[in-house]
């Protein structure tokens, strides 16, 4: 096997030559011929270690024997200790997903803290399988079912193409040990129900299964890099980005078939999972919104338009002096000027002495209305904003100063008449608003 894999490594993982590894070390049979596999080809690496606190007593006894090996095999050794059961209670999910979570997080600090550049884990054939299952009964599509990647980010995966008998036949020859973990034997995760019940009928009538299953998954990976790359196409025919907003047009994405399939392949990265309610935003009134963990999507007029949750403005309020906006959400600059001269739509001049202090800057409210500068009669903000075709999210981060209950200017949009400038006017000031 040895030779075997050094040709694995040498055609499909060279970076690994180049680099300092940290290799992810369980005590297990995988990682540990992995570590023994590694330091044969003379590699510069450090075995890393968690201790999950899950078993008593056995998972000191792993955290021992990975320090045991590491001088050995006379390399360098990191050990880390989590309070899996309390981290997973915590946060409300599975014992397996919050190892899975801490484990990784803990590589990518060493990486960070420069204790190799690539991390190594010790995946093999037969791990490949059980999850090819998992991930059908989850109905997770071609992506969960293309398989284990053999490299991800700072990730490297060189046993995926070497089954678990191999690995098992290696250690022997080798004489090889390993610690086992007595988890493995009981049928309460699926993973292991899997492997024990499921995986041995399917290698009696389909012998070479594993080998088949990674060719299969090949393929699988090819034909999901075909179709990212049509979506990479068709979104970038779709889609218009403006500030932190994503513009899609309905009747270009409606036209798409399958409408699923497209509206999974754009809006899952964003978090979305109610593909009807969609659908429904596509031929919906504006104004209507679907909501993800992260993203807002909203129908306006011809558009969806996603937004980050976390970048909407709160509706705070602003007051402030006319010498004193250094701790606004936006820049004024406020000076007193003699004439009127540049125009443009981020400043105004103001008549200063029907100005009161303190001013404040806020955002819409029910009910506000303003009196637009060039007309008669006041107009309600909402009504503006309707006019000049603001989406929900626009009024949302929409600004506008005002002085006591009235409002000064809409910034960038309109100023009210009441504060114009006229020939009686003896303190004219000068707002700029510094996008």
């Amino acid at each position: 096997m040895l030779e075997a894999f050094k040709e694995h490594v040498a055609l499909n993982f060279p970076e690994l030559f180049q680099n300092r590894l940290v290799l992810a070390c369980s005590g297990g049979l995988d990682s540990t011929v992995l570590a023994y596999l590694i330091a044969a080809l003379h590699q510069d690496f450090v075995l890393a270690h968690v201790n999950f606190k899950l078993r008593e007593g056995e998972s000191e006894g792993d955290a021992a024997f990975v320090r045991n090996l590491a001088a050995q095999l006379g390399v360098s050794f990191e050990l880390n200790e989590f309070q899996t059961l309390q981290y997973a209670s915590k946060r409300g999910i599975s014992t397996q997903m919050a190892a899975r979570e801490l484990r990784y997080s803990w590589f990518n600090q060493l990486v960070e803290q420069g204790k190799g550049t690539l991390v190594l884990t010790a995946h093999h054939a037969d791990d490949a399988l059980e999850t090819f299952f998992i991930n059908l009964n989850r109905a997770s599509g071609i992506d969960g079912l293309s398989g284990i990647p053999t490299k991800t980010g700072d990730i490297r995966r060189p046993l995926l193409a070497f089954s678990r008998s191999e690995l098992e036949d290696y250690a022997h020859k080798n004489k090889i040990q390993w610690r086992e973990d007595s988890s493995n034997a009981s049928d309460y995760y699926l993973r292991n129900q899997i492997r024990h019940t499921l995986i041995p009928v399917l290698k009696e009538i389909f012998p070479n299964i594993s080998a088949n299953l990674g060719s299969s998954q090949e393929h699988l990976r090819e034909s999901r890099q075909l179709i990212d790359n049509y979506i990479s196409d068709f979104k970038s025919q779709l889609l218009r980005e403006e500030g932190d907003e994503l513009y899609l047009d309905c009747a270009r994405l409606l036209r798409a078939t399958p409408l699923k399939a497209h509206l999974f392949k754009i809006f899952r990265p964003y978090g979305f999972t109610d593909w009807k309610a969609i659908a429904g935003l596509l031929e919906g009134e504006s104004g209507k919104e679907v909501f993800s963990p992260s993203h807002r999507l909203l129908k306006n007029r011809n558009h969806l338009v996603l937004k980050p949750r976390e970048s909407i403005s709160k509706s705070e309020s602003f007051t402030f002096s006319l010498n004193r906006t250094d701790h606004l959400p936006v820049e004024l600059i406020i000076f007193e000027t003699s004439k009127i001269n540049e125009k443009g739509p981020n400043c105004i001049y103001v008549d200063g002495n029907r100005l009161a202090e303190p001013l404040c800057l806020r955002k819409w409210k029910k009910g506000d209305y303003f009196f637009p500068f060039g007309m008669k009669g006041r107009k309600l903000i909402s009504k503006f904003y309707k006019d000049i075709g603001l989406s929900q999210f626009q009024k949302e981060e929409q600004w506008l100063l005002c002085c006591g209950e009235d409002i000064v200017w809409i910034l960038g949009k309109r100023a009210d008449e009441r504060f114009r400038v006229t020939s009686e006017t003896q303190h004219i000031l000068k707002i700029e608003w510094e996008k």
